[in-house]
């Protein structure tokens, strides 16, 4: 004869009777709960309902008997995750770099996350200046000027995002004084659970979703990554040299010798100069000779009209605009020593 627990016993109501082991299939597990799991889990707030059936037999009689119903609440797991999607270091010149994260709830649960962005990681050449931290409000993983949103000192964070929820995140990073060219440096972005973070298994009485607990997980609900910048400038080098020409077809610095001056812009580096302009004054004791100027070997008239010069008694100026490093310039003109 099979000997079951006195609970079962009484539950069956038949005291000393002799019960009929119930097969597996008879004895029922039910565990009915509102929601699905995600990759981040059951969600939070769920409630798990389950009770258990057994089924026996006595004589020429047979029963079921159901057991009381056990309700868990699932508690909220706050996990976050942090990732750089510029891989690649992104060139920073006169305008700021955008760096473009993401930012992912991995917890079961609605969650916040403040966000931090710190320029100051060991190992960079410089630190760079922090503009703004701007959350992409059309999802588009493009920054739009005007278009997204601009997060307020104070209120660095995201919106509340669903479990498996993703938003960017782009942080406006700008160079500092003194940077040289191809110099590197790294900017971390840092998210935090709202409702709290620490060791793995720490938890917040009645802080998760439905009001159960809050309880960290395995990232701690903190996380961070970095992203990389490399400065792209330019410098430029002006050298001017002269050759003189007399009426007697030598060299000598006589009055009414023609001295041609030629000026030479160098600009190096990987980036490039912006609004750039070749100035030079008509020394005293010479005479601007008209139609002398050039660029690059093409004549400029002198008047201020479509082309890149103008030229006359006061001086001459050559605009040349934009300039990428790794390319030079030249202009020239020619007085006349009265």
């Amino acid at each position: 004869m099979n000997t079951y627990s006195t609970p079962l016993r009484r539950a069956a109501g038949i005291a000393g009777c002799s019960l009929v082991a119930p097969s597996l299939a008879a004895l029922a597990l039910t565990a009915p709960f509102a929601g699905t799991a995600h990759a981040t889990g059951v969600l939070a707030g769920t409630l798990i309902e389950n009770t258990a059936t057994a089924t026996y037999q006595t004589g020429t009689s047979t029963g079921t008997v159901v057991s009381n119903k056990v309700t868990v609440k699932v508690d909220e797991l706050l996990n976050v995750a942090v990732t750089t999607l510029t891989t690649a270091p992104v060139t920073v010149n006169n305008t700021p770099a955008v760096l473009i994260y993401s930012v992912t709830n991995n917890g079961n649960g609605p969650e916040a996350f403040n966000l931090a962005a710190d320029p100051v990681v060991s190992g960079n050449a410089f630190d760079s200046s922090i503009r703004s931290v701007v959350l992409d409000s059309n999802n588009n993983g493009v920054y739009d000027a005007g278009v997204d949103t601009v997060l307020t000192a104070g209120a660095l964070a995201t919106p509340v995002l669903a479990p498996d929820k993703s938003i960017k995140v782009f942080i406006l990073a700008a160079l500092p004084a003194g940077v040289a060219d191809t110099q590197t440096s790294q900017v971390r972005l840092t998210a935090t659970a709202q409702t709290g973070s620490g060791t793995p298994g720490t938890s917040f009485a009645g802080k998760g979703e439905g009001g159960g607990d809050a309880v960290v997980g395995l990232t701690t609900a903190s996380a961070n990554s970095l992203a990389a910048l490399i400065a792209s400038l330019a410098n430029i080098s002006l050298t001017k040299s002269a050759t003189i020409l007399d009426p007697f077809g030598t060299a000598k610095p006589v009055p009414g010798a023609v001295v041609t001056y030629s000026l030479v812009a160098k600009v190096t580096g990987t980036g490039a100069l912006d609004g750039l302009h070749v100035i030079d004054t008509i020394p005293t004791g010479t005479t601007y000779v008209p139609s002398s100027l050039k660029l690059d070997a093409a004549a400029l008239s002198d008047a201020a009209d479509g082309d890149a010069g103008t030229g006359g008694a006061s001086g001459i100026d050559v605009t040349l605009g934009r300039i990428s490093g790794g390319t030079n310039r030249t202009v020239v003109f020619a007085v006349k020593i009265n």
